[in-house]
């Protein structure tokens, strides 16, 4: 089982960016890749290679309105690319819930290889 606490995603809008017909990974998203790829290093994950459930629970930073699903895909996105699974592709079951505002936000995932 991994155990990790990773900041707010940002939305997918700022995730990516987009110049013409061709999308990037905006500098929001970087930054957010790079913080999540220090996390996992700091925590010694080693990469899963079977299937994979995980539960996410959700403490947004403030009371706006947002989507529950909105985070996953930069979250899945950030992991994916900092090794801790080969690619989202592995997951067979995903829980998602939205806590408490906490000041900042912040994601806990937990994570295992079934």
């Amino acid at each position: 089982m991994i155990v990790l606490k990773l900041p707010y995603p940002p939305t997918i809008n700022h995730y990516y960016g987009h110049r013409g017909s061709s999308k990037f990974i905006a500098k929001k998203g970087k930054d957010f890749r790079l913080t999540v790829q220090e996390i996992v290093a700091a925590n010694s994950v080693k990469m899963l290679t079977k299937r994979i459930s995980i539960g996410i629970c959700l403490y947004p930073p403030d009371r706006r309105k947002r989507d529950i699903d909105n985070p996953v895909k930069a979250l899945f996105d950030s992991l994916t690319h900092a090794g801790v699974w080969q690619d989202d592709s592995q997951i067979d079951l995903l829980e998602v819930r939205r806590k408490e505002v906490v000041k900042g936000g912040y994601v806990m995932c937990v994570i295992c290889e079934e």
